[in-house]
């Protein structure tokens, strides 16, 4: 099994007009997709006209694109599941558009499956990598949703709401994703949890952004995660 062959980027974007080129270079100058799969969640600010050109030719530098667009803006949960619906690589990473994760991490987040060692991999913010210093009740409250979701799942994770995973196809094949928006990284790690999945974490870098350079999620989104939490620990 070789790693580019066997391979799906799963890419969910929103409003990314200025960086979405410079991340799909960088995904592709990492030689080890074999497949792109982006998932246009109604963007507004031309990111929808770029990618519909862009995507013209289903090829870009050897690797396989594939585009979808959403009709009205449904949520980064929704996005990725229309993305993992097409993705046919046996492992598919998650990667976001906004150039807060590096890709040049694919290949410690491949490896613990691609050796047959686990079934699901989470890229940890927390575990001494480098990365950009920006809030601190940002790492507290990530850190508290992590705990939170470690005592309902019995896992011992050290960043749950990372946006960096990677799985066996098999893996998302054969669970059942219903969360729309922020909800799907408490959702997948119930679920994981509870299938008995093998999970690796491994360091990963991280450059964060401030709310001016357009980062999204806010305190809303955190509130609702300790429901997602306990909802999809809990209440199954």
């Amino acid at each position: 099994m070789t790693a580019k062959a066997n391979v799906t980027v799963v890419m969910p974007v929103f409003n990314e007009k200025v960086f979405i080129p410079i991340i799909i270079d960088k995904v592709i100058a990492t030689g080890i997709p074999a497949e792109l799969v982006i998932v246009d969640d109604f963007s507004t600010d031309g990111t929808r006209e770029f990618l519909a050109e862009f995507s013209k030719n289903g090829v870009y530098k050897g690797c396989r694109i594939k585009v979808s667009f959403h009709e009205r803006n449904m949520g980064k949960g929704a996005a990725l599941r229309t993305g993992f619906s097409s993705a046919t690589g046996g492992v598919v990473i998650v990667q976001d558009a906004d150039l807060e994760y590096d890709p040049k991490d694919y290949g410690r987040l491949i490896a613990p499956i691609l050796d047959g060692k686990a079934d699901v991999v989470y890229g940890s913010r927390f575990s001494g990598e480098c990365h950009r210093v920006l809030f601190f009740w940002h790492m507290i409250g990530n850190k508290t949703l992590t705990l939170f979701s470690n005592i309902l799942s019995n896992l011992n994770l050290t960043d749950m709401e990372t946006g960096y995973k990677a799985f066996r196809l098999s893996v998302l094949q054969n669970i059942t994703l219903t969360s729309d928006r922020f909800g799907f990284e408490p959702e997948i790690t119930a679920k994981v949890a509870k299938k008995r999945y093998r999970i690796y974490e491994t360091a990963v870098s991280y450059s964060g952004r401030t709310y001016d350079e357009g980062k999204k999620i806010n305190w809303k989104d955190g509130v609702a995660a300790f429901w997602h939490i306990f909802k999809f620990n809990v209440l199954g």
